[in-house]
């Protein structure tokens, strides 16, 4: 199961696992969009794909959803993929702002890994949960807080899980993938430039990261080649994070008229991702 599976990173993941003979579910806020990218990828890999509605912030929606699955046949791997994310001054963000992002990445997390796990722990199933996470677990996320503490819980969850949960055979790991341009998360971490523009110049490698190379990542993870590998995050971003710190400190140059084009930008971007929603509920 992979959760935002309906696009970006998580799209990209569930079509290497379904190309690789898996059986796949994949759930997301837009019921319509993830019905599109089942069809699509089944059209391109064949095999199975379920696509669930659901708003991971909803335990009990998301215990429902796993029950679902659960009926259908054993699950053995989760992706924790969904999140949110934006740029802002700590200063400017509302209660309202942090809750929109604490509460999809720490608790939406917790929710599917804990409704996942009591069921592999019951059946006596081993499993896997890969999380996805940044870099910014390890030296802060100045200009995106919420995201940093929420990422930073997770990550602390894996940790956590997988030695107490290690009898089990169940293993958790993070991958922390530095820029994979996506239309959705770009628009809101660097909203006045073109994807990549930034990492492209900053990088060592003088390039942002690709969909393959975190397909190629998140497969081994999860394969039984590496069964004693577990409570690790492992940094895909051509080393910027060793070279620049692989956040946005670099922000802090913006003055009030950079910030104000920026919270515009993201306001577009919020705005048509509320259409989308209401118009494909």
């Amino acid at each position: 199961m992979v959760t935002g599976g309906g696009t970006g990173l998580g799209k990209a993941m569930a079509g290497r696992f379904l190309s690789l003979g898996a059986s796949v579910a994949i759930c997301g806020r837009r019921k319509s969009v993830c019905d599109e990218t089942a069809a699509e990828l089944m059209a391109a890999h064949g095999g199975s794909v379920e696509s669930y509605r659901v708003d991971i912030r909803d335990a009990e929606a998301v215990d429902d959803m796993v029950e679902q699955i659960s009926r259908t046949g054993p699950l053995t791997d989760l992706v924790n993929n969904a999140a949110g994310n934006f740029v802002s001054r700590t200063e400017d963000l509302s209660p309202r702002a942090f809750d929109a992002i604490a509460n999809i990445v720490m608790h939406g997390t917790f929710y599917v890994t804990s409704a996942v796990g009591r069921r592999w722990i019951a059946a006596g199933q081993r499993g896997n949960v890969l999380s996805i996470l940044t870099t910014w677990v390890r030296n802060g996320g100045p200009f995106t807080v919420p995201s940093a503490m929420s990422k930073a819980a997770v990550y602390a969850m894996t940790t956590s899980l997988a030695t107490e949960w290690g009898r089990y055979g169940i293993r958790l790991n993070a991958i922390a993938p530095g820029e994979i341009p996506t239309e959705g998360m770009s628009k809101r971490l660097n909203p006045t430039e073109s994807p990549g523009e930034r990492t492209a110049a900053r990088n060592p490698h003088g390039r942002v990261g690709t969909f393959d190379e975190l397909q190629n990542l998140a497969v081994f993870l999860l394969s039984g080649g590496c069964d004693w590998l577990t409570g690790e995050m492992i940094a895909l971003d051509g080393g910027q994070h060793l070279a620049t710190g692989g956040n946005f400190y670099d922000l802090r140059a913006w003055g009030d008229p950079e910030w104000q084009a920026a919270r515009a930008a993201i306001a577009v971007q919020n705005a048509a991702d509320r259409k989308l929603r209401s118009n494909g509920a």
